[in-house]
């Protein structure tokens, strides 16, 4: 049997710090695209990248690239999952749950376009629509600044 998910669990602020220092800082990548994250939850995350002229994919339109989109998605999907494991294990001590994204992986990811990305800025959305004990599915959203949705994501990532 498989434990449950609570929403009701609130993170211990050494674990949301230290998992942000993960994603932003330790995960170069994501300081490349900017990535941040503006929220941390046992069931959701949500994220932001400020529009910038490294990130312009379309000149003519001062628009967002492709591959930054589907990069910010995975990457929060990622982060969801990661949250998810942690807030499976809150018998555990921060630091010890903060060992167990070791293996954490992309195995599937699904993005669809829906529209130009023109945009100060954008937000990301993640959230885990089940966590198994080797694969989780994940369910991601990026907007822009308006709250207009640009692109959705749906991913698979290997846990264990």
């Amino acid at each position: 049997m498989t434990k449950k998910i609570s929403p009701a669990h609130e993170f211990e602020p050494e674990f949301v710090t230290e998992l942000k220092a993960i994603f932003e800082e330790k995960i170069v990548f994501n300081q490349v695209l900017g990535l941040k994250v503006t929220g941390l939850w046992p069931t959701r995350v949500t994220g932001r990248i400020d529009m910038r002229r490294e990130l312009i994919g379309s000149y003519s339109h001062n628009r967002i690239h492709g591959g930054v989109i589907s990069a910010g998605l995975d990457a929060m999907g990622g982060l969801a999952v990661m949250a998810a494991i942690g807030a499976r294990h809150m018998d555990e001590p921060p630091a010890q749950r903060l060992q167990r994204f070791g293996k954490l992986g992309t195995i599937d990811l699904r993005i669809d376009y829906l529209r130009p990305g023109i945009s100060e800025y954008f937000e990301l959305r993640a959230e885990v629509l089940r966590l198994g004990s080797r694969v989780a599915s994940t369910r991601m959203e990026f907007l822009g600044a308006d709250g207009k949705l640009f692109s959705v994501g749906s991913g698979a990532y290997i846990v264990s």
